[in-house]
């Protein structure tokens, strides 16, 4: 595959002065208005200075420093600076002053200015602001221009702006004002070659990669002119929006530029490219203009006389607050600086560096350590001097000590001393603070490798594992060794802190730790199942029925609790925590607090103990005869009729009987015609026997007796005189005084074969 540079690709002068401007000058109390140019990743780069961007001028503190963008801006911003005291730095294009200085010239002669170009550009935006009376904005030459007849009109366009649309708008303002019309051509010429290259390496190539901002407008136009010639145009803000597969079966594709994407963007395409097709061919495309052209000579002229803009307002008149790039930073003379802009065919490709740097490698390289010498010292940092190269300037934040001092380093002039270099683009950082950290970074991995674990937080990754840093270290953790199992979700670990120990260590082409964190997961599983085996086997040996032991209650279920007796689970059923059973177990224990309980099984085999909390307890019928006596009178619940009487709960766990013949006085068939289940009734002890749980109860020794109530029939029977008659039931079946005779006094009852029986004794009950 050969891939071809488009001879104009990258920064052009402007943009680059702007952008070395921005990158030198002090950061402290600096604002950008606006992106200093359309490159995310470049004004990212400037924001981490420490320069933010300020989309209105409202946001800039008074006596601050302002960057003004290479887009430029209206004349009503110099005139707020001045009153406000903010230091300008005007990184204005020279050809977009020429075109300010343009329309304020026409404009004051009372001309109507016309602006091809984009409306909402703040190139086109700052030129309106150089407007003292009538001005249009035309963004295609397919709007009606009837409006301008009979005016006289000055025609000039964004510096960025298409040359085919310029010259059609051109074309159709001559026909309304034919004779009132005067054109300027303000487009940059490294524009207009751009444009020219891009058409014709977009003729000769199977596709072409238009590299970046994507809200850059001379980007998108180039983009724009590549697809009336070649049907694969692919956008990329930078090397990450490069897809290979999209590409890999052309035989010739061409790389392009715009005005704001810096060298290193297209360089690390070229070098992705170069990693997926070692057979990869790169050369830079010859431009047609081996000499200057006189559209060359004539912007290069107008872009020297365009510093400063004369105009009644202008920046030049307001020197005292306003400083221009050339002063920012050291930089070649204005004059200098338009010769170069006018020579296209003079002007160094971006490329040439980019293509030299991948085959014989720069000067400097990232994480390269070098020996460099002190040759000054400032309140800024120091100067150091290197292999040749002109002296660098190492920001004190980069030097390894606590508190810089200006006095104690100009001691260290001529001295040597150990730097790292930190970033190559776009312009070299040394650090002397990285090599320090490079050091016990070394002695770090020294006990990596001896297997001590490390912790690093998850930055990324991909299909085949998680990825980190550890210092200039590149750390991978493949996805089966990040813990046993399968991790479906990758994405959800990033940002989470790994535990890690060394599988592998690579030096040789890219510094990279392959580790794992299943290792440490699966050796702590052991030691805790194996300190864990160890706890049971100490706890079953001294463990045995009827010890009395302590717990802790951790938790419950419905069918009992589980207690923690020194660290073993134990289960205490719900049948054993009470002698008058419960529903819940919570009724009887609470989770958190100890208890005592009895052992009751031990199952050493399947690693189970029965515990209860009921067998330490006092039963209810041991405790009775605190609380029952004969004679008593007791308050209850029928809980259970038979035919032979009824039985009563006088508590949990505690019932008495009432036979059917001490319900009442009456004679009673069956004892339900007068009791019934969950009836509640006071009745009087009668025989209490704690030893067999046993109470005897009547109810009808708490009703009045019938004979007492009728004394006039019970004397007549005491009238009877001689043996004792039988006696016999009265008219209406009414029984007499002496129908009761014989139950007056207290019989014990038996039938059925119970004998004053609770109801454990019916039901066969064994308590434990």
């Amino acid at each position: 595959m050969k891939v071809v540079v488009a001879a104009h690709c990258g920064f052009c002068t402007g943009v680059r002065r702007a952008v070395e401007t921005a990158m030198r000058v002090e950061p402290v109390n600096t604002y950008v208005l606006g992106e200093l140019i359309h490159n995310e990743d470049v004004t990212g780069r400037i924001r981490a200075r420490g320069i933010p961007t300020a989309e209105d001028l409202a946001e800039v503190p008074d006596g601050a420093t302002l960057l003004i963008r290479s887009h430029g801006v209206g004349r009503e911003v110099y005139r707020i600076c001045r009153e406000r005291g903010i230091r300008v730095v005007d990184c204005t294009c020279g050809f977009v002053r020429n075109a300010q200085r343009i329309v304020s010239e026409q404009t004051a002669a009372g001309k109507t200015v016309v602006i091809a170009g984009q409306r909402e550009h703040p190139e086109v935006a700052g030129l309106v602001g150089w407007s003292s009376g009538e001005v249009y904005v035309i963004g295609s030459e397919k709007e009606d221009l009837s409006f301008l007849r009979g005016k006289n009109v000055a025609l000039l366009s964004q510096t960025t702006f298409s040359e085919q649309r310029f010259s059609k708008i051109a074309e159709n303002l001559r026909k309304v004002c034919p004779k009132t019309v005067e054109i300027f051509k303000t487009i940059c010429y490294t524009t207009v070659s751009r444009q020219k290259d891009v058409a014709r390496l977009a003729r000769e190539s199977d596709a072409i990669l238009v590299i970046g901002g994507l809200n850059s407008s001379n980007t998108n136009k180039l983009a724009e002119i590549a697809s009336q010639f070649c049907g694969q145009v692919y956008r990329l803000k930078n090397a990450d929006d490069f897809e290979y597969e999209k590409v890999k079966f052309c035989k010739r594709v061409g790389i392009v530029a715009g005005a704001s994407t810096p060298d290193w963007q297209t360089s690390e395409v070229l070098k992705k490219m170069a990693e997926n097709n070692a057979e990869v061919q790169v050369e830079t495309q010859v431009s047609e203009e081996t000499v200057k052209t006189p559209v060359a000579e004539e912007t290069a002229a107008a872009q020297a006389e365009a510093a400063p803009v004369e105009t009644q307002e202008a920046p030049a008149a307001e020197a005292a607050e306003t400083v221009s790039e050339q002063e920012a930073q050291p930089a070649p003379e204005q004059k200098e600086a338009a010769s170069a802009q006018a020579a296209p065919a003079e002007e160094k490709s971006a490329m040439d560096a980019i293509i030299a740097e991948m085959d014989k490698g720069s000067h400097y390289k990232k994480n390269q350590l070098l020996t460099v010498k002190v040759v000054s010292a400032t309140d800024e940092g120091i100067y150091v001097s290197g292999s040749g190269k002109a002296d660098i300037l190492i920001d004190k934040s980069e030097l390894d000590c606590d508190n810089y001092s200006r006095d104690a380093y100009a001691d260290k002039i001529g001295e040597n001393i150990d730097v790292m270099v930190v970033e190559t683009k776009p312009a070299v950082k040394l650090s002397e603070k990285q090599v320090r950290k490079l050091k016990e970074e070394e002695a770090l991995l020294k006990d990596i490798e001896e297997g001590k674990e490390f912790s690093v937080v998850c930055t990324g990754f991909n299909k085949g594992g998680l990825t980190a840093e550890l210092g200039t270290y590149a750390v991978f953790v493949p996805a089966r060794e990040i813990r046993s199992g399968y991790v479906k979700e990758l994405d959800k670990m990033v940002g989470k802190k790994l535990r890690l120990r060394m599988l592998e260590i690579r030096r040789e082409r890219r510094k990279e730790i392959i580790a794992s964190q299943r290792v440490i997961l699966e050796e702590e599983k052991k030691a805790r199942e194996a300190a864990k085996a160890e706890r049971e086997q100490a706890f079953f040996d001294s463990i045995n029925v009827g010890d009395i032991v302590e717990g802790k209650v951790e938790r419950v279920t419905s069918f009992g609790a589980f207690v923690s007796v020194n660290g073993f689970d134990c289960l205490a059923h719900i049948s054993d925590l009470s002698w008058t059973g419960v529903k819940e177990v919570t009724d009887v224990l609470e989770i958190g607090k100890r208890y005592q309980f009895k052992v009751l099984k031990v199952d050493r085999e399947n690693k189970k103990v029965s515990i209860g909390y009921k067998q330490l307890q006092p039963r209810p019928w041991d405790t009775a005869a605190e609380r029952y006596a004969e004679g008593d009178i007791v308050h209850g619940k029928v809980v259970r009729i038979a035919s032979f009487g009824a039985f009563v709960e006088l508590e949990k766990g505690i019932d008495g009987l009432v036979h059917v013949s001490q319900i009442t006085h009456e004679w009673l068939e069956d004892p339900t015609s007068a009791l019934k289940i969950g009836q509640e009734i006071d009745a009087k002890i009668l025989a209490f026997n704690p030893e067999e749980h046993k109470i005897t109860l009547s109810i009808k020794a708490l009703q009045p007796k019938p004979w007492d109530t009728n004394r006039e029939e019970r004397d007549r029977d005491r009238e009877d005189a001689g043996e004792r008659r039988p006696r016999q039931r009265n008219k209406g079946n009414r029984r007499t005084a002496s129908d009761y005779a014989d139950e007056a006094e207290y019989r014990e009852w038996s039938e059925g074969g119970y004998g004053g029986a609770s109801i454990a004794d019916l039901l066969g009950n064994d308590d434990k």
